[in-house]
């Protein structure tokens, strides 16, 4: 997460940019709680040489990191974690007990589990590393959970999986939806991802109250105030991810902060906002603290509005290429071997795969899904992983897990080859 920055403001007003969570589990739990999670898998040592070979060690800290991790280990990867180990002691007399300990094993994966419901990845394999409590090739199954630290290493570390974890370990990337919850004097400038809300600047300021025949300290002091929020919003929100701007507010301050700042917009050439004001949404809130986010996002207004999310993206892609495979049939491909030659042609605008395909056992098999990703990625082209857990995920899954949507269209030889036969 960034570390707090520093804003030139007016005395007498507070800006405190604090990257407080709140997961959307955690909206009853009290405030105290919530502040210890982090809220995000926690990244403690990467050392990959330029071979790519190497590990890592991360602390996985919600439900959504668990997947993360599922994702990552592949069979034949080196897994080390702590562990609970029942050990056998002979006493002096010939009477036998059994202890639990806890130690720290190393294991060659060879079987892999995910507990969706329990959120628990259990990873079976020999222990490779010695042990006083476990033999070396000795079986032994790591339960990886919620924070509990691991260290994964992989011959290969392949762009798909340093992605993976460059956006597990940063929220930021999943955030395609901002909010801006304020009211005279108080904001709040959120972020808010698939599984969590990021509250990335708090900003409050004293406003003078109107006085009968002169307004000019209210008014100015606003207008520093909406000054406020308009660096943070250009500090923090990253319109090329962001895909939606809510600005809620009881009353009448949403309206005049949003006239405020594009007339701003304009007179200070910030060329971010006026690019996107349409994607800035105004909708009503009963305050400017952050627990009115739960109000807003319950909206069904605001939830149609926000269609077009990243969280309704993958939806999109695959309706997008079903229509194309109904009206355009020759710019929508879909099986491995279709897709590989489109994508050796640069013809993929859009590439649509299962994260199933990238935990296969075969590694030939892996390296070509994870090269037809790059090769789509140079191109220019935008490439959608899917979440096999996800009902869109399984409807990908029975069409072979890959397809594309290509630029121009292009004749399937195969199909060609069958006519002239």
């Amino acid at each position: 997460m960034d570390c707090p920055g520093v804003l030139a403001v007016p005395l007498g007003s507070v800006v405190v940019f604090t990257p407080t969570i709140v997961t959307k589990w955690e909206k009853d739990i009290p405030e105290k709680i919530v502040k210890s999670r982090r809220g995000k898998m926690k990244l403690v040592s990467r050392d990959i040489d330029k071979n790519s070979s190497g590990c890592v060690t991360l602390i996985p800290d919600e439900p959504e990191d668990m997947w993360h991790a599922y994702n990552l280990v592949m069979i034949g990867d080196e897994l080390r974690s702590t562990t609970i180990r029942k050990v056998q002691n002979e006493s002096a007399t010939g009477s036998v007990s059994v202890n639990k300990v806890r130690t720290t094993l190393t294991i060659r994966v060879e079987t892999i589990d995910f507990d969706t419901q329990g959120c628990v990845l259990r990873v079976k394999g020999r222990n490779i590393q010695e042990n006083q409590y476990v033999k070396m090739g000795a079986y032994h199954t790591l339960d990886l959970e919620l924070n509990r630290k691991f260290t994964l290493g992989k011959q290969e570390w392949d762009s798909i999986c340093l992605e993976r974890i460059d956006n597990a370990c940063d929220p930021t990337q999943h955030a395609d939806v901002a909010a801006i919850v304020m009211q005279e004097g108080l904001a709040h400038l959120c972020l808010i991802t698939p599984n969590m809300t990021l509250v990335r600047a708090k900003l409050e300021t004293n406003i003078p109250r109107k006085r009968k025949g002169s307004c000019a300290q209210h008014d100015k002091a606003l207008n520093r105030f909406y000054d406020q929020i308009i660096q943070a919003v250009l500090r923090h929100v990253n319109f090329d991810v962001v895909k939606c701007v809510l600005v809620a507010s009881p009353g009448f301050v949403k309206d005049q902060f949003v006239e405020y700042m594009f007339h701003q917009a304009v007179k200070m050439e910030y060329k971010n906002l006026i690019e996107n004001k349409s994607k800035f949404i105004m909708v009503h809130s009963s305050s400017g603290f952050k627990h009115a986010l739960k109000e807003i996002l319950q909206d069904s207004a605001v939830t149609a509005k926000l269609s077009d999310t990243k969280a309704a993206g993958e939806v999109k892609a695959l309706d997008d290429f079903y229509q194309m495979l109904q009206n355009d049939p020759n710019r929508a491909f879909y099986g491995a071997n279709h897709v590989e030659k489109a994508a050796e042609l640069q013809a993929v605008e859009t590439l649509l795969i299962t994260d199933e395909l990238f935990r296969c056992q075969d590694i030939k098999q892996r390296k070509r899904y994870v090269s037809m990703v790059d090769t789509v990625k140079e191109s220019g082209g935008d490439v959608k992983i899917f979440s096999s857990l996800h009902v869109s995920g399984e409807q990908l899954g029975q069409l072979s897990g890959i397809a594309a949507i290509l630029r121009f269209p292009m004749h399937d030889e195969e199909e060609d080859d069958s006519d002239d036969d």
